[in-house]
């Protein structure tokens, strides 16, 4: 049976016409807190290549913490499963940032998506890249099949400037034997990537290849088997979303990622891969309305991976 996804999507629009948008501007990251909180945008694209679209979808946005996906990627393509012996693959249960819980288990980051997972994973690319910066921009270029994919020096240096717990997490790393480069070093790579930018289009192409398009996600020399592209699956499923990563499996049903850029990601691997975009944020993190938008999708779909 065809669905009618633009049907779908036109329906979603006019059912979040009037929904009363609480969420808030990151005002801890100045240059994203200058966004228009009106912006909206949504992309889906199956795994055959339509692609159905609607609002600022063509619009640059910094993807912030999806970014972490995809540098947890080349990192697992790399060194492979000897990155869990520095990183865990459980959900935090607690926010994004939390230094405690970082003390408490000894400088080992319960999973890869909270700053300081993301933060090892970026340690080990600037200990086995030549140009980390430039190699993970390659890569995210090859994914996307688009060349004018660039980092937003603005953001990096607005990221930099307030970075202070992200500092003292990588700090409190190093002294317990978890970070093995210069910590400044590993930070200046960490921002980068947090500030770059693609659009919604781009994002739901570049995480394509997470569903079941029988070919393994990846490009270049940065290439993921079957097996652990199913694994990426699991983790977004279940740290996706920071600590609340459960409320998004029971009321969308779908692995994905978000970002305080206010977009999110996500996909059901055997259909399609879907981006959002709405830049106030709920007290979790999470785009407020990209949230909706996405529970609107798969109850209107009746569908979810379970």
């Amino acid at each position: 049976m065809n669905t009618n996804y633009s049907a779908i999507i036109e329906e979603i629009v006019a059912d979040l016409k009037d929904f009363d948008n609480q969420g808030k501007l990151p005002s801890y990251i100045p240059e994203l807190a200058k966004v228009n909180r009106d912006k909206f945008a949504i992309c889906l694209t199956t795994i055959s290549g339509q692609t159905f679209k609607y609002g600022d979808s063509e619009e640059k946005i910094s993807i912030q913490s999806i970014s972490k996906v995809l540098t947890l990627s080349m990192a697992i393509s790399l060194i492979g499963a000897e990155i869990w012996k520095r990183v865990g693959v459980e959900p935090s249960g607690n926010p994004f940032n939390s230094i405690i819980q970082l003390e408490y288990e000894n400088g080992i980051p319960r999973n890869p998506f909270i700053n300081a997972g993301a933060i090892v994973v970026s340690d080990i690319l600037v200990s086995k890249l030549k140009n980390p910066k430039q190699e993970f921009l390659n890569f995210v270029r090859g994914l996307c099949g688009k060349s004018d994919i660039f980092y937003n020096e603005q953001v990096a240096s607005s990221e930099k400037s307030v970075g202070y717990m992200n500092s003292s997490l990588a700090y409190m790393m190093k002294a317990k034997g978890n970070l093995e480069n210069e910590v400044e070093e590993v930070l200046d790579f960490y921002y980068a990537q947090c500030s770059l930018e693609l659009t919604c289009t781009e994002l739901s192409q570049a995480f394509l290849n997470f569903t079941e398009t029988g070919q393994p996600f990846g490009h270049g020399d940065f290439v993921l088997s079957e097996s652990a592209a199913r694994r990426m699956n699991a983790l977004m499923l279940t740290c996706g979303f920071y600590d609340e990563s459960g409320d998004f499996a029971f009321e969308v049903g779908l692995p994905g990622k978000s970002g305080v850029g206010g977009a999110i990601v996500a996909l059901n691997p055997q259909l399609y891969c879907v981006s959002v975009w709405s830049p106030p944020l709920n007290k979790k993190g999470n785009s407020s309305k990209g949230m909706k938008a996405l529970e609107l999708l798969t109850t209107k779909l009746g569908d979810s991976i379970f």
